[in-house]
């Protein structure tokens, strides 16, 4: 039977992230690494930092992360929205037996697939 070592995907470092998406793969598959006990108002917080470090570099990258930005403008829609930002609206609102953590990934799948989709129909 393979350990839990086998199961997981190795970890890349961050020269080979494509995108903000790449860190939150890395955050998905190890989130004690990055996030302490779980946290998304962290996990918001670091990638406000990663937001503001793109722009003191200079570096073009569509970021969809700010707590008023397009994620949260998606979760609005599920009437899922604060002003306190998307962190703390998941929190608040995170179904019994599921963790905040898990919940975000959730959402951040299910909004990925409906970007892809919306790109794909506007490509056609």
């Amino acid at each position: 039977m393979p350990d839990e070592q086998t199961q997981r995907p190795r970890p890349e470092p961050p020269s080979e992230w494509q995108n903000v998406y790449g860190f939150l793969e890395e955050v998905r598959h190890r989130p004690g690494m990055w996030l302490r006990d779980g946290s998304l108002r962290d996990l918001e917080m670091i990638l406000i930092g990663y937001r503001v470090a793109l722009d003191v570099h200079g570096v073009e990258e569509r970021f969809d992360f700010w707590p008023s930005g397009p994620f949260s403008a998606w979760l609005a829609r599920y009437g899922r929205w604060s002003a306190l930002g998307w962190a703390a609206e998941i929190e608040r609102q995170v179904e019994p037996g599921t963790t905040p953590l898990e919940s975000f990934f959730a959402f951040l799948d299910e909004y990925r697939a409906e970007q892809r989709e919306d790109n794909d129909s506007t490509a056609k």
